[in-house]
């Protein structure tokens, strides 16, 4: 056993044992809730920048496959874990969870109190913090003299850096641009499983970039970080807002508000698994869905224009608008899952319903 300790900003120190690369870790330290789909929260873009501790105590128990990564790599700065399986047992297991960070050069830690980490982010909010093989306080000096989490544009680390096409049909229903804040792949997915022409582009496209696509819809996807950093992509919604559909989700959901003139502000510890409450206000239905992200809407500063539509029954933040004339509407949690339940994939026919196709 390689002894590695967990670092926090505040001091605290948690001994555990190293797995994954032999590397140092830092980033902001959050916990997501979700029972399964670690491979998914690793390569979850949503997550750059940050230290992640599931709060199921077991994680690799049936290893990694290709077929469920959410984009070209793990995006986690380091994986926090109370156990990991070093035999995972499924039929189409690839590699280890181990093997997996080892091969990415990610640094993992186990052993660790997952519950007293926890209750204490959930106390005192999340904070920054450090995976080290080394000496505590030289991981906690280096740690203090490193930018806050929010003083980063992670969005600029995560997009693509060209245009691409995900899936282009010479007969599609409807062709779809998305712009890339950090699109995991399921959201390209869903899309290309109902017949749409799927092109991504950079968080960095202009309106006329997305215009000269010709495209029936726009989808402004998630993405890791602070928006105030991404004043390019709210401009480039709030160009959009009226030429055509547009769906916005998490980060996407963000943008659009403040391409409105509303503003966001940083949440305590953030809503981060595959078990959060949404209230559907017009229905009153009550969806149980997933989400990874740090900050909200203010509900306080958005104009009239805009309609809340779902409510989180934890904190009451808001998670959905939709806009009262032009076809605009936006979701705080994700549709897509990957992982978390499909009670909210119905968004994705919502979204096809704006640009005049029938869900089949």
């Amino acid at each position: 056993m390689t002894v590695a300790h967990l670092v926090l900003a505040d001091g605290a120190v948690y001994r555990g044992e190293a797995f994954g690369a032999p590397a140092e870790a830092f980033g902001e330290v959050v916990f997501n809730t979700s029972m399964m789909g670690y491979q998914e929260m690793l390569t979850d873009p949503s997550y750059a920048g940050q230290i992640v501790i599931p709060t199921y105590p077991l994680q690799g128990n049936y290893g990694i496959a290709a077929q469920d990564v959410e984009s070209r790599r793990i995006q986690v700065a380091g994986f926090a874990v109370r156990g990991h399986s070093t035999t995972p047992s499924h039929y189409n297991a690839e590699a280890t969870l181990d093997q997996y960070l080892a091969s990415e050069g990610v640094a993992g830690i186990a052993g660790v109190d997952t519950r007293a980490l926890t209750r204490r982010i959930r106390s005192a909010g999340v904070m920054m913090g450090a995976i080290t093989g080394g000496a505590p306080d030289d991981a906690l000096a280096r740690l203090r003299s490193l930018p806050a989490y929010d003083a980063v544009d992670y969005v600029a680390q995560v997009t693509t850096a060209e245009r691409y096409a995900w899936e282009e049909r010479a007969q599609s229903r409807a062709r779809v641009a998305v712009v890339d804040c950090g699109v995991k792949y399921n959201i390209l997915r869903e899309l290309a499983a109902r017949g749409c022409s799927v092109n991504v582009l950079p968080a960095t496209a202009s309106a006329r970039d997305v215009l000269a696509l010709r495209p029936d819809g726009v989808v402004f996807s998630p993405g890791p970080g602070d928006p105030v950093h991404n004043e390019a992509t709210v401009e480039t919604a709030k160009a959009l807002i009226g030429e055509t559909p547009i769906l916005g989700i998490c980060l996407g959901h963000q943008v659009i508000a403040r391409a409105m003139g509303g503003a966001t502000y940083k949440l305590k510890f953030g809503h981060r698994g595959g078990n959060h409450p949404v209230h559907e206000l017009r229905t009153g239905r009550v969806s149980v869905t997933a989400q990874n992200h740090g900050y909200a809407v203010d509900e306080a500063g958005l104009p009239s224009t805009l309609e809340v539509t779902h409510r989180n029954l934890n904190d009451d933040t808001v998670e959905g608008l939709r806009h009262r004339e032009a076809p605009v509407l936006t979701i705080q949690y994700h549709s897509e899952a990957s992982p978390g339940p499909l009670d909210n994939a119905h968004v994705f026919d919502d979204f096809l319903a704006m640009m005049g196709q029938s869900a089949e």
